[in-house]
């Protein structure tokens, strides 16, 4: 089995795919955008407000958790039949440490995504541990650095699944 991590191979995972991949990869950057930002009043809406407002990191690390999140979720997409790159006949093993390891790293990123750009008052869990001022002076200056874990465990998680695509290729419908 490869190296569940390399440039070369993500890369040419993303050459061959598909129309259907990249309109999962839109359409999964999109929701991830309206169920992180939304709730995090990073992305205005009626439903919710904060008490505390919107930094500008907030924004590109929306962004990129978007692009990054819709880029992961895409690679469980199957190619439409006859599509597919050419793959070798061999089973596909559902089982794969690495696979299971990539999700457990997007679902870790997206979750700490939602923390680093949300409201640091309106965390209930963060008010309950620090209150309102705890929140403010401890938790307010340590949320870029969440950011950056989240960003840094999504491009992991893109990473090993894109590069082990051809390891482990999804089954062609028939």
């Amino acid at each position: 089995m490869p190296s569940s991590r390399s440039l070369r191979r993500a890369g040419a995972t993303l050459a061959v795919w598909r129309s259907t991949q990249w309109v999962a990869a839109t359409a999964g950057a999109a929701l991830t955008t309206v169920l992180v930002g939304v709730p995090t009043a990073v992305v205005p809406s009626p439903l919710f407000s904060r008490s505390v407002p919107v930094q500008w990191w907030n924004y590109p690390v929306l962004a990129a958790t978007a692009v990054l999140a819709g880029l992961v979720l895409a690679t469980f997409v199957t190619p439409p039949r006859g599509t597919a790159p050419e793959a070798p006949e061999r089973p596909v093993d559902q089982g794969d440490p690495s696979a299971q390891a990539a999700g457990r790293l997007g679902s870790a990123g997206g979750l700490l995504s939602l923390l680093a750009v949300g409201c640091p008052v309106c965390n209930k869990l963060v008010l309950v541990l620090l209150g309102t001022s705890g929140a403010l002076t401890y938790w307010a200056p340590l949320q870029p650095l969440v950011a950056v874990a989240s960003l840094v465990l999504l491009a992991e998680a893109a990473l090993r699944r894109l590069s082990t695509a051809d390891a482990c290729p999804l089954p062609v419908r028939r």
